[in-house]
């Protein structure tokens, strides 16, 4: 479960944009690319593609460790998402994740309807501890999935903001809260962006007792930055800043934009 945790993550952090109205029946396109360090070491990169047309969107994203990472075990992952633009988020209907560690793979999927998960499976599957807290039925009703979960219109409120994720196997609460304004700079984008705090609430789907899990939900010091791309009217993640043990994991968006 850590490097799966650590993929939800990255990839529910550093997602990319769509048009929620902005275009209707016309295609609208977004790349969005970011570097990811651990205490200013560059250990992965990670490259967004969103396609929107009419009210469907879709979202597809790679991720490869680099740097000092690769020297430990070259990591990559491929995920996708595709669903309905609704007024207040994006609403789900399929949800994929292909990541490969050394020679450990895993393949999780996910559909969706109207916010519930109808079925989800990971392969191979996962020999369940006995110190495992399962997910129940009512953990798999209005949830959104990491990769949409973090996206809002430009007319919701980002934060205070209580995020309810499922991402194939855990179920987790993403708690956002308010911390003003911060400037932030990158290609394709200048000006100020949203400042939340991130409150990390375990909810099932993980092994009880664990260090990584324990750790995560008592840190009070995340934070996630989101700026407005004005020409598809959303707000988006740019920067995330977690603390450990062995310096911040932070997540910058090199590329904003087209």
């Amino acid at each position: 479960m850590n490097w799966r945790i650590g993929v939800s993550a990255l990839l529910a952090f550093a997602t990319a944009t769509f048009s929620t109205g902005a275009a209707k029946a016309v295609e609208v396109t977004h790349n969005t690319d970011y570097s990811i360090s651990l205490a200013g070491l560059p250990i992965a990169r990670a490259s967004f593609h969103t396609e929107l047309n009419a009210d469907r969107y879709t979202i597809s994203g790679t991720m490869n460790s680099a740097g000092l990472a690769d020297i430990f075990a070259e990591t990559s992952g491929q995920t996708s998402v595709s669903g309905v633009v609704g007024r207040d988020r994006l609403s789900a209907s399929e949800y994929r994740v292909r990541y490969q560690t050394g020679k450990k793979g895993r393949a999780i999927d996910v559909q969706f309807r109207n916010g519930d998960v109808t079925s989800a499976s990971m392969k191979p599957a996962r020999k369940i501890p006995k110190n495992w807290v399962p997910v129940t039925k009512a953990d798999m009703r209005d949830v959104v999935d990491p990769l949409s979960g973090l996206i809002f219109p430009a007319d919701t409120k980002v934060c205070p903001k209580s995020v309810p994720v499922f991402d194939g196997e855990s179920r987790m609460d993403l708690k956002l809260s308010a911390k003003g304004t911060r400037p932030f700079k990158t290609d394709g984008f200048q000006g100020d962006v949203i400042v939340c705090g991130i409150k990390f609430v375990p909810k099932s789907g993980y092994r009880k007792g664990r260090d990584d899990v324990d750790y995560l939900r008592k840190l009070e010091t995340m934070e996630i930055w989101f700026a407005k791309a004005d020409a598809v009217n959303v707000y988006a993640p740019v920067y995330v800043r977690i603390p450990t043990s062995y310096g911040p994991v932070t997540i910058w968006a090199t590329r904003f934009g087209s």
